[in-house]
């Protein structure tokens, strides 16, 4: 097979997994800046190029989109599902994951666990807003962040008060959320790739630090995890729509609760801390069902 990763850098370490992977199963493997792509929207040919040369003729892709690049990067692989290449996670799956309040919004709506989340857009419901979650602490986090970026633990009602004020200031959209005090600075990432989850580890913040992210000097380590997190994490990366996800879950006192699910997971964490080979689980995938052009929406969402 000729496959196709759409990534901004081939020395990334998920990136650089994917073609060692790919090339080992004997498929050709080409790492593709997808924002020097450019598109010609034709009518029944649509087509996609890098200068001069056009990528026809990929079987598969494997979209690697960085979060500021959402809207162009789900472009180019929609332009692929219209062109008839097999992406293993489609592009309104993955705009439907980048959008966190949408995609808290759907989860809920099929009973997936959730910490008690609030939204809103006038201050004035401030004080509301903290008393739906419970009441202080709570977690405050911008819609448009990423790898613990933008998220911030408010401890007593008077710092929640004004960081959301500070936000909305700033005219940005943020999510109020309960905090899980239980959960220890811990979290659980579930690693799901065609419905099954494939690899799990425990990330634990670094001592002080609430966020659990591996790039704010979290560690991770192989965990083992529970029937009803194994389903909770399978149920949400369905209902994203995601072939390839990483769900990040908190151990509450009701049970799992859902606090991402993650369209572009990285490899790095959770193959040192599992020793297990998922880049190559994630080929294996690909070609089974690349061959049988099993894509759903086929560019049309």
């Amino acid at each position: 097979m000729k496959i196709g990763i759409l990534s901004r850098n081939r020395n990334l370490y998920s990136t650089r997994r994917l073609v060692e992977a790919g090339e080992q199963k004997g498929h050709r493997v080409d790492v593709i800046d997808y924002v020097r792509c450019y598109m010609n929207i034709a009518t029944k040919k649509p087509s996609i190029f890098i200068g001069d040369e056009e990528l026809n003729d990929y079987d598969a892709v494997i979209p690697r989109i960085g979060a500021s690049q959402t809207f162009f990067g789900t472009a180019v692989v929609r332009q692929f599902e219209m062109m008839g290449t097999y992406s293993i996670n489609e592009s309104v799956a993955i705009s439907r994951s980048r959008d966190k309040l949408r995609s808290l919004q759907l989860l809920s709506r099929r009973g997936v666990g959730l910490p008690v989340t609030a939204f809103a857009h006038d201050t004035k419901a401030t004080g509301s807003i903290i008393k739906l979650c419970g009441g202080a602490p709570v977690v405050i986090k911008l819609l448009e962040g990423t790898q613990g970026v933008g998220v911030v633990l408010a401890e007593t009602q008077k710092a929640a008060e004004s960081v959301i004020e500070a936000f909305r200031g700033l005219n940005a959209n943020i999510l109020v959320q309960q905090f899980v005090k239980e959960a220890g600075g811990a979290d659980i990432r579930c690693f799901v790739v065609g419905g099954k989850v494939v690899a799990a580890m425990k990330r634990q913040g670094a001592e002080g630090e609430f966020r659990s992210n591996l790039h704010r000097g979290g560690n991770a380590a192989l965990c083992k995890i529970t029937p009803t997190e194994r389903a909770t994490a399978v149920q949400a990366a369905k209902v994203m729509g995601l072939n390839v996800a990483g769900v990040d879950l908190l151990r509450s006192n009701s049970g799992p609760v859902v606090m991402e699910v993650n369209s572009s997971p990285g490899l790095e964490g959770i193959e040192t801390a599992t020793m297990k080979n998922v880049a190559g689980t994630i080929i294996d995938f690909i070609v089974k069902n690349a061959a049988m052009s099993n894509t759903k929406t086929k560019g049309k969402g």
